[in-house]
């Protein structure tokens, strides 16, 4: 069986982005009578792009995960029994992301049992955030019949999260999509790091290492979509993983060290996500 972790890194971009490339016409804003709103609707989707853009690609991340044969570790994503915890919208919205990047890591390991736990809180949290039309039974029984298909499953979820970014920004919500894609890129990073320090290797501490432009376009984003002054420790502790990121650029020792102070702040702010509180 295929170990396929890195993929991760992928989709805690494509969720919400596919929709959103620059070469695509930005919805008419006609509706919008704000010069400002108007003006961080259309940096919110430009700078979602700049985070898919700076991704690594699938071919780096497959050989990634052949070179370093990972192998699957349940314990470390978010238990789907705290899904009782989000009670507030912004941590339905961040562990949406979270647990759709689970679902994700769940499938491509051909985990049936756990996939379903995820899908079942992906569901859940989406219909509470009024995003459940992108959720549907047909995506389920989709899934279902590609399941032998990691790409094919893959496109499926990631075509789900993308009808739900659309639906959150038709409805003016595009700081809701914004904390979903935070929190699906933070989970595919702190994945990153958990496996890094597990495994000590070099091609996996220098694919951590590589998130510094994608965090980056993440802020920018964020900060654009204004969010909630209760959720701006959001932005604050991205900043502070993006001072550690800066701490570490042109390092050319790639060991456990230089990835430290990333693996410290990611964990911590997610820790706050999963949380609910």
């Amino acid at each position: 069986m295929k170990k396929i972790f890195f993929k991760i890194l992928i989709l805690t971009s494509v969720f919400n982005l596919c929709s959103c490339k620059s070469s695509d016409k930005i919805e008419e804003e006609t509706l919008i009578d704000d010069e400002h709103t108007k003006k961080a609707v259309i940096e919110t989707k430009l700078n979602a792009q700049n985070v898919f853009n700076s991704v690594p690609d699938r071919v780096q991340i497959s050989a990634l995960v052949e070179e370093n044969k990972i192998e699957y570790n349940g314990d470390i994503l978010n238990n789907p029994n705290s899904i009782s915890k989000y009670t507030i919208e912004f941590y339905k919205a961040a562990n949406l992301g979270i647990y759709g990047s689970d679902l994700s890591i769940a499938n491509t390991f051909e985990e049936t049992q756990e996939s379903l736990l995820f899908l079942k809180c992906v569901n859940s949290l989406a219909t509470n955030i009024g995003v459940s039309k992108a959720f549907d039974q047909k995506m389920v029984d989709r899934m279902e019949a590609n399941k032998s298909n990691k790409d094919s499953t893959l496109e499926i979820i990631t075509n789900a999260f993308k009808k739900s970014d659309e639906i959150l920004k038709n409805d003016g919500r595009a700081a809701t999509s914004a904390v979903i894609l935070t929190g699906s890129w933070l989970e595919g990073l702190y994945v990153a790091c958990c496996f890094a320090n597990q495994i000590g290797s070099e091609s996996l501490i220098k694919a951590v290492l590589t998130q510094q432009e994608s965090l980056k376009n993440l802020i920018i984003m964020l900060e654009a979509s204004n969010i909630n002054q209760s959720e701006q420790f959001l932005i604050v502790d991205l900043k502070a993983l993006l001072f550690a990121y800066k701490a570490k650029e042109g390092t050319t020792k790639f060991d456990l060290e230089s990835i430290k102070e990333i693996t410290t702040k990611a964990t911590s702010l997610r820790t706050k996500l999963i949380s609910g509180t």
